[in-house]
């Protein structure tokens, strides 16, 4: 058996995945004429149908939401990938979370998430 060692691991936005899955899409039919494999349809598809902003956007909003004081990393790639709409949906991300976050940190959230739209 072959071990493979992981060389980086870097959080990715949906949008972004959907970017990478179509360029792996068009290097493999350049190369053969062969169908997809069903876990590569289904990842793309995955990604076709929840994907909300283009990847550019959702980089560009990822390090907008990680200036944000109570902000992490993971938190600001999930704001991105489900685009939220209101303050529950929002508290609904950070419910995990061992602080709160005000309604005034909720309402910059939602003001910066809008201008993404």
């Amino acid at each position: 058996m072959i071990v493979k060692d992981v060389l980086e691991e870097k959080l990715l936005t949906i949008s972004e995945v959907k970017e990478l899955l179509l360029e792996i899409q068009e290097q493999r039919m350049e190369d053969s004429d062969d169908e997809q494999v069903y876990e590569f349809r289904k990842a793309l598809r995955h990604t076709e149908l929840f994907s909300k902003l283009s990847a550019s956007d959702s980089r560009k909003l990822v390090e907008e939401l990680e200036k944000f004081e109570k902000m992490k990393p993971e938190i600001a790639i999930r704001i991105a990938d489900i685009i939220p709409e209101s303050n529950d949906e929002l508290r609904a991300i950070y419910a995990k979370e061992r602080f709160t976050i005000s309604d005034e940190e909720l309402t910059e959230i939602l003001d910066l998430i809008k201008q993404y739209k």
